[in-house]
């Protein structure tokens, strides 16, 4: 079995496999939702004695039998089901996140272009509800229906919500009808598909120096949006939010779960791809620092995340 180039391309590939849509999306929202700071505290409990310890345990088995997450079980045959349980588990994720490269890869070409077809109401596919942010201000359209701005009860959509809705996805108005397929959107998922083929192409050969460019590049865009994002008004009391801790929350017991469904969604623990990519290593590669600075790295992009958002 082959061995990782060097220990950065194994520490690399594992932050790009535990840092993602948990830490950019799910964290800020569970921060908003369960008080704020106050949900770090839990969060970071369970970090400590929840998800370094998994993450120790997969790698250490996986780097012990340099198998895996089938071949690793051998140590213990009835439990070879949990091994399928995680290809299975493995199967699925690859095939979602998938899809979403492939929104990504469709909204950076259709980005190219003079006009951004998601910033107007006066497209095609757009409805009589659609209000763009020029509307919201009233700062444009002089003839404005006055019956429009004095009915409070109608439905408001934004222009990036009915381009989604109704022409990226282009939804069907029944489950009985399947629709049409969206070619720009299969190409899409074409070429995702393509590129993370040549990715592994060679196995950890490959994937090790392609770490290199998507593991980092996203903190470049993270800070990039960060940037931005303090230079707006009212960035100030976002952060304040964000940090300003609410104690009561930590007395409810959905927040723990909460911190404990993240730790374990973030880090990728249990889903067999630790155990695989651990297996790589060398024999006698310190193992429990890695985990270390791969949990406490992914935490902290949280956390980072959650400035950015807020």
């Amino acid at each position: 079995r082959g061995n990782w180039g060097n220990q950065i391309e194994f520490v690399l590939t594992s932050v790009g496999y535990a840092v993602g849509l948990g830490n950019v999306w799910r964290f800020p929202y569970l921060c908003y939702r369960n008080g704020g700071g106050a949900f770090m505290f839990p969060y970071f409990i369970m970090l400590v004695f929840c998800g370094i310890p998994l993450f120790f345990m997969e790698l250490s088995f996986g780097q012990f039998a340099s198998q895996g997450c089938l071949g690793v079980w051998r140590v213990s045959p009835m439990f070879k089901g949990v091994g399928y349980g995680m290809m299975v588990v493995s199967t699925y994720i690859g095939i979602y996140y998938n899809v979403v490269i492939c929104i990504a890869f469709y909204y950076f070409f259709v980005s190219m272009t003079r006009v951004l077809p998601w910033t107007y109401c006066s497209n095609a596919w757009n409805t009589h509800d659609c209000v763009g942010v020029l509307d919201r201000n009233l700062s444009s359209h002089a003839a404005l229906n006055i019956t429009r701005l004095l009915n409070a009860t109608q439905k408001r959509t934004s222009p990036s919500e009915e381009y989604w809705r109704r022409y990226v996805l282009d939804l069907s108005d029944d489950i009985g009808n399947l629709g049409e397929v969206r070619l720009p959107l299969l190409g899409c998922l074409g070429v995702s598909w393509v590129v993370v083929f040549l990715c592994l192409i060679r196995g950890v050969k490959s994937s090790g120096k392609v770490v290199y460019f998507t593991a980092t590049f996203p903190y470049v865009v993270l800070t990039i949006l960060f940037v931005r994002g303090i230079t707006l008004e009212g960035a100030l009391t976002g952060i304040m939010y964000y940090l300003t801790p609410q104690w009561d929350k930590i007395l409810n017991a959905k927040v723990w779960g909460d911190a404990a469904s993240q730790i374990f969604y973030s880090l990728g623990c249990a889903w067999g791809g630790l155990i695989t990519m651990a297996s790589y290593n060398k024999f006698h590669n310190n193992c429990y620092r890695d985990s270390i600075i791969i949990s406490i790295t992914n935490c902290a992009t949280s956390v980072y995340a959650g400035f950015v958002i807020f």
